[in-house]
């Protein structure tokens, strides 16, 4: 007799793959609508969406948010939860669960975080725009997700879960920048809150608590703490999607039906559409529409701050990612997963350079001048298209016969 869970687990693979190179469709979709509507005439309409307050302020724990705000720390929160299963469930028994592979990603986003700076700097030697620096060592984990999607079957899995530790690693890289450059530092009192919610999930599990609305609280602690610490508070869904059970049997649970799922095929099997078709066209339309009212190449500041933009994020981002990754593995720290060669790496590398939301979050934050704010936005803008574009072709090379 056939065993439906079986079935169900062999077709979720293809399931999954044809639900990501969809959305991928759609998120560029969206992104392409918000550019067009950001610098139409209609554009005061797409600002004053974006800065509405859906939720009430509840006193001085949680002042009044925008749209914008709970888009993309609150839903996007979701999105990085899916994320962190995705990674749990590889580093349980998938392409991450040798120490040597998993250590790659992190090795090759440090190199991905260099270079692009290093570049940056030696473009920028003014000290009015070498506070750019951090600018292309962003990557925008959505974007470049959604442009992997679109290769194809023909990438080997495992690319992608090297893509989101990779990307995982840049975005914790990047908020520890701008935490110590770029504002007043961490509080780290905030951070016993996250603390204490991952006690709460650890008991939790030990007292055989399977229910995932359950582990809500947990997660708005964790959630909560992060954003009064000064971190990005998505991050909180990257934790706990990284404590959930790869096994049915966990804590003082045991599974007595020999078909029961682990909580992190169910976790994730349940939010994957709403993240692809929901939350991530959402993402993208409330963050793609940059005004490209006031860009003026002309002058020199602007130039040298668009090239250094340009030149991090398209040259440094894959040169960094290939060579430290190169250097990991000659000298025998890491190695690469199962059916990705080095080609492969380099495709990481171009889609590394999507920087996008996360390099135009930190141009507002270097720049106050208009022109040189300008300068940095639409650079981060063609540098993420070139980067997407060569991404997307590598990879269809990549996957021909």
């Amino acid at each position: 007799m056939s065993n439906p869970h079986a079935a169900h687990q062999s077709l979720w693979p293809l399931r999954f793959i044809s639900v990501e190179a969809f959305s991928g469709i759609v998120l560029l979709v969206a992104a392409a609508l918000a550019l067009a509507w950001a610098n139409s005439p209609w554009s005061h309409a797409y600002e004053a969406l974006w800065h509405l307050s859906p939720v009430p302020a509840l006193g001085p724990l949680l002042p009044q948010h925008d749209l914008h705000f709970w888009v993309n720390d609150g839903l996007m929160t979701v999105f990085f939860l899916v994320v962190g299963l995705e990674i749990r469930r590889e580093l349980h028994d998938g392409s991450l669960s040798d120490p040597r592979v998993a250590t790659l990603p992190i090795i090759a986003a440090i190199g991905g975080v260099l270079l692009p700076a290093v570049i940056y700097v030696a473009i920028n030697r003014d000290p009015a725009t070498r506070g750019g620096w951090a600018i292309p060592t962003a990557t925008d984990i959505a974007f470049a997700v959604g442009i992997l999607s679109l290769v194809g079957r023909g990438v080997p899995p495992a690319l992608r879960m090297v893509l989101l530790t990779l990307a995982i690693i840049d975005d914790i890289v990047a908020i520890l920048v701008i935490a110590f450059f770029y504002s007043g530092g961490l509080d780290y009192g905030a951070l016993l809150l996250v603390a204490g919610a991952v006690l709460l999930v650890f008991l939790m599990h030990w007292l055989r608590i399977r229910r995932a609305r359950f582990y809500l609280l947990p997660g708005a602690l964790a959630w909560y703490g992060m954003l009064r610490a000064g971190m990005h508070p998505t991050l909180a869904g990257v934790i706990l999607g990284l404590l959930t059970p790869a096994t049915a049997d966990f804590g003082r649970y045991r599974a007595t039906d020999p078909d029961a799922v682990a909580p992190v095929h169910e976790v994730e099997a349940m939010l994957h559409p709403y993240v692809a078709f929901g939350i991530m066209p959402l993402f993208a339309l409330a963050n793609a529409g940059v005004s490209l009212a006031g860009v003026d190449l002309s002058a020199g500041q602007p130039l040298t701050v668009a090239a250094g933009v340009v030149a991090g994020l398209v040259l440094g981002k894959p040169l960094g990612i290939a060579l430290a990754a190169g250097a990991a593995v000659g000298l025998g720290l890491c190695a690469l997963p199962a059916q990705v060669r080095w080609a492969h790496v380099w495709l990481l590398g171009l889609l590394g350079g999507i920087g996008f939301t996360m390099s135009i979050f930190i141009s507002n934050l270097a720049f106050a001048e208009p022109a040189l704010l300008a300068a940095a936005k639409f650079a981060v803008l063609v540098a993420s298209a070139l980067a997407a574009i060569a991404g997307l072709v590598l990879g269809r090379v990549l996957r021909a016969p």
